[in-house]
C-alpha cells in the first residue's frame, strides 16, 4: 500500500474510531436534566480499561481511489472518491461495485461488457482507479467517447454519482 493510501485509510478509520470511542464517554458524562458536562467533574472519571475495548478489524486489501474527468482530461470537471469494500463504502453505488470487482478479481478491464445502445456523442471521459485488491496493486485508466460507454464498459465502479 502507498504512502498515501495508507494515509487516506488511516485517517478515515482514526476519525471512525474517534467518533465511536467518543459517544459513549459522552453518554457517561451527562448531567441529568439533559445537559452535557461542560465544567470540571468532580473526581476521578473511570473509563473503560483499552483492553475491555474491542479492536476493530479492518482489512485493507480491497480498496481504490477512483476518478471520473469530463471533458478535457487536463481542464475538465474532475470527481473522486476513496471505494472501500470491506463494509462497502465511498460512493453510491459501492455495494454493486465491490460485487463486480470481486467477480473481476479487481481487474477492471475483465468487468463483462454490458449489452447497451450508447449514442454516438463524442464528450470524453476519463477514469482512473488506483489502489489494491488481493494485496495486488491495481493502476487503471481509460478514456471513453462518453459517459455511457463508460457506464457499459465498467460497471458500478465509476458511479460516483449514483
Amino acid at each position: 500500500m502507498t504512502y498515501l493510501a495508507r494515509s487516506i485509510v488511516g485517517g478515515l478509520l482514526s476519525a471512525a474510531l474517534l467518533t465511536v470511542a467518543a459517544q459513549p464517554a459522552a453518554a457517561a458524562l451527562a448531567v441529568p436534566g439533559g445537559l452535557p458536562a461542560t465544567a470540571a467533574v468532580p473526581g476521578p472519571v473511570e473509563r473503560p480499561a483499552t483492553a475491555d475495548l474491542p479492536t476493530p478489524v479492518v482489512p485493507l486489501d480491497d480498496w481504490l481511489y477512483l476518478t471520473v474527468t469530463r471533458g478535457d482530461a487536463s481542464a475538465g470537471d474532475a470527481r473522486g472518491a476513496l471505494l472501500l469494500c470491506a463494509p462497502p463504502q465511498g460512493h453510491a453505488r459501492a455495494a454493486q461495485a465491490c460485487a463486480e470487482l470481486a467477480a473481476a478479481d479487481g481487474d477492471i478491464a475483465a468487468l463483462p461488457l454490458k449489452d447497451v445502445y450508447c449514442p454516438m456523442v463524442y464528450a470524453p471521459v476519463t477514469v482512473r482507479a488506483q489502489g489494491e485488491w488481493g494485496g495486488r496493486p491495481v493502476t487503471y485508466t481509460e478514456t471513453f467517447p462518453n459517459g455511457c460507454v463508460m457506464a457499459a464498459r465498467t460497471g458500478a465502479v465509476f458511479a460516483l454519482d449514483g
